[in-house]
């Protein structure tokens, strides 16, 4: 049986790995004050070329977005998001457990458009009932998508753009961002993401981590009291150092950036056999994240071979699948796809 169903099917990158045995016998400072967590921020604050940015580390991507948003919102506002965004769809309710509203926007290709953000926003705000509903608070998009689509430079301008007008901030999950900075078909770097971003977060746990999240804030804006918030939401970790020699691992030697090019590579191997086996995609993606359209008696059959995972159903003789490719992805993965789908 191989595996294509996530980008965390395995544990952590060797070079990753390596680090936490080195350093396991060092007794250092807890909850983040070690000499390994401050040498990951300086390193993440260059990569970013954001040199005043604050960055703080959490352990997943969920009890991340609930965090931020929820400590920069106020109690009446809401965040918007894709109606297919994550925070709207696979977190279980987590930030309406925070007593804030997801508002879901109409998407396309798993994107806010700019133009429909800034229609619900004038709507809004010419409610005059608008006093006695949830105010827009933010704007969190995720890059890459659910669907694995990016933003192009020019719509995270627009949306920033939009964002500072209403004077709202703009949160970007990033937790593949790795994969969406090495795709073929970005003009996006992390720079970028920075200046036109409040606050976004470099994932960890889907790029070659065992776990952890980067939250950067890049305007002097980071909520009053946040490492409080954190351990308030049982989210700050006494061993802070798994978190920080994990990312100062990954943002030595370009590391970060290398696994996610590999994920991507791959990726783009595994879309090839697939569309020179005759099948459909749902949607065109550019990172590692590939959308197949299978017919349901075929997807049973590919079940008992191959783990990949469920996504919706198309109609009632087709299902939408996703393969995803990671670090620990080979060519030998690969060859073992192409002969199972040869016998299909």
């Amino acid at each position: 049986m191989i595996s294509f169903e996530s980008d965390y099917i395995a544990g952590a990158h060797p070079k990753v790995l390596q680090r936490l045995l080195e350093t396991n016998m060092e007794p250092l400072s807890g909850y983040g004050n070690d000499i390994y967590c401050a040498s990951a921020q300086k390193k993440i604050r260059a990569a970013c070329a954001c040199p005043t940015a604050e960055v703080y580390f959490l352990a997943g991507g969920t009890q991340t977005n609930a965090v931020v948003i929820s400590s920069m919102l106020q109690s009446y506002e809401g965040a918007i998001a894709a109606k297919t965004g994550h925070v709207s769809t696979h977190e279980a309710g987590a930030i309406e457990h925070t007593g804030h509203k997801v508002l879901a926007l109409a998407q396309k290709d798993g994107k806010i458009v700019p133009a429909v953000l800034r229609q619900y926003l004038k709507t809004f705000y010419a409610d005059e009932n608008r006093d006695h509903m949830v105010f827009p608070g933010m704007v969190y998009i995720s890059h890459p998508t659910e669907y694995g689509t990016l933003y192009s430079k020019n719509e995270l301008t627009e949306i920033s753009q939009i964002c500072a007008e209403y004077e709202i901030p703009l949160f970007l999950d990033g937790a593949r961002l790795g994969y969406g900075l090495m795709s073929r078909q970005t003009d996006v770097t992390l720079a970028d993401i920075a200046a036109l971003c409040d606050v976004f977060y470099i994932g960890g746990t889907k790029v070659g981590a065992l776990c952890g999240e980067a939250v950067v804030f890049t305007k002097n804006n980071t909520p009053k009291h946040f490492m409080t918030t954190i351990k308030q939401n049982g989210a700050l970790l006494a061993k802070g150092r798994v978190l920080g020699i994990q990312f100062d691992a990954l943002f030595t030697d370009n590391l970060y950036f290398k696994i996610s090019q590999h994920a991507v590579e791959m990726a783009e191997k595994l879309k090839s056999i697939f569309k020179e086996k005759g099948y459909h995609f749902y949607l065109e993606s550019p990172t590692n994240q590939q959308f197949i359209i299978l017919e349901n008696r075929e997807m049973e059959y590919l079940k008992t071979q191959v783990a990949f995972s469920f996504w919706e159903k198309l109609d009632d003789m087709h299902t939408v699948v996703r393969f995803a490719t990671s670090w620990s992805t080979t060519e030998e993965d690969l060859e073992h796809l192409k002969e199972i789908l040869s016998l299909c």
